[in-house]
C-alpha cells in the first residue's frame, strides 16, 4: 500500500525562526564529507559508492527557506535528472517535507527521487554543503521580511551573504527571489544590484524561463498572496565571472 501524503495541520509551526539562535544541527565539515546517498538512493546507492558517484552527480538547485517543500515538488519531475535539495530551519516544517517526498516516492516510484530536504541554517553552513561553482540555481521565495530596522541584518540576501551564494552558484547560474514585500523587494534588488558578482535578469527574458511560473505559484505563500490578490515582486539575477579572477 502506498504510503498517505502528511496533513499539514499537524505539522504547523511559526512562519520564521531566528537564525542567529543555538539550534541543534547537524552539518559536514566540508562538502566532501557529505553522505548523500540518504538522501538520493537511487542515484548514490550506498555511502561507498556515494565517493564515486559524487564526481558525475551533484545538486545543482537548492531551494533556501523551502517552506512546505511546493517548489520542489513542481521541479522535481520538470528536472528529473536534476537533484535539487530544499533547506529548512523550522523543525516541523523539514519533518512535513520529509514524509512527503518519502510518500510521492511511494506513490510513484520512478518519481520523485531527485528531491530532498535537509534541516539547516543556509546563513551559517551553505559552504559546508557545496563546493565552489556548484550550484545552477538558487531559489529565495518569500523569505521572512524582517521589517524593523535593527533586524535588518538578518535578511537572507546581505552583502556578506550574497558573496557566499556566488562561491557556490555557478558562472551563469541563476538566483531567483520573490516577496509580496516591496520594501524587501527594493532591499534585495539593491543588495544584488550593488554586488559585481551578479547581474539581473530582464523580465521579457525571464518569462521564457519555464522555472518561473512554479517560482510565482508552487509556494504555500505564493498561493496565499495569490488568494488575497497581493502583489509578487520578482527579480532574477545571473552569476557572472570575477574580472580580476580566471573564472569562465
Amino acid at each position: 500500500m502506498s504510503a498517505k501524503l502528511p496533513q499539514k495541520r499537524y505539522f504547523r509551526q511559526r512562519a520564521h525562526s531566528n537564525p542567529f539562535s543555538d539550534h541543534y544541527l547537524e552539518y559536514p565539515l566540508s562538502p566532501a564529507h557529505m553522505d548523500w546517498s540518504t538522501h538520493y538512493p537511487k542515484f548514490f546507492t550506498s555511502k561507498s559508492d556515494n565517493v564515486q558517484s559524487s564526481i558525475q552527480k551533484k545538486v545543482e538547485f537548492a531551494d533556501l527557506g523551502c517552506g512546505y517543500g511546493g517548489l520542489l515538488v513542481a521541479l522535481s519531475t520538470l528536472f528529473p535528472d536534476v537533484l535539487m535539495l530544499g533547506m529548512e530551519i523550522r523543525v516541523k516544517v523539514e519533518e512535513y517535507v520529509r514524509e512527503r517526498i518519502n510518500a510521492l516516492r511511494s506513490q510513484y516510484p520512478e518519481q520523485y527521487q531527485n528531491v530532498s530536504i535537509i534541516r539547516m541554517n543556509a546563513m551559517k553552513f551553505l559552504p559546508n554543503f557545496f563546493e565552489k561553482g556548484q550550484l545552477s540555481k538558487m531559489f529565495f521565495l518569500f523569505p521572512d521580511p524582517h521589517f524593523k530596522n535593527r533586524k535588518h541584518k538578518a535578511r537572507i540576501i546581505t552583502t556578506q551573504l550574497l558573496s557566499e551564494y556566488a562561491y557556490v552558484l555557478r558562472v551563469g547560474g541563476i538566483i531567483y527571489t520573490i516577496t509580496d514585500v516591496k520594501d524587501l523587494y527594493e532591499w534585495m534588488v539593491k543588495h544584488l544590484d550593488d554586488h559585481p558578482l551578479f547581474e539581473r535578469i530582464p523580465d521579457d527574458e525571464l518569462e521564457r524561463d519555464p522555472v518561473i511560473s512554479h517560482v510565482r505559484t508552487a509556494t504555500e505563500e505564493g498561493k496565499k498572496v495569490e488568494r488575497n490578490n497581493g502583489d509578487k515582486f520578482i527579480a532574477c539575477y545571473k552569476r557572472i565571472a570575477d574580472e580580476d579572477s580566471s573564472e569562465d
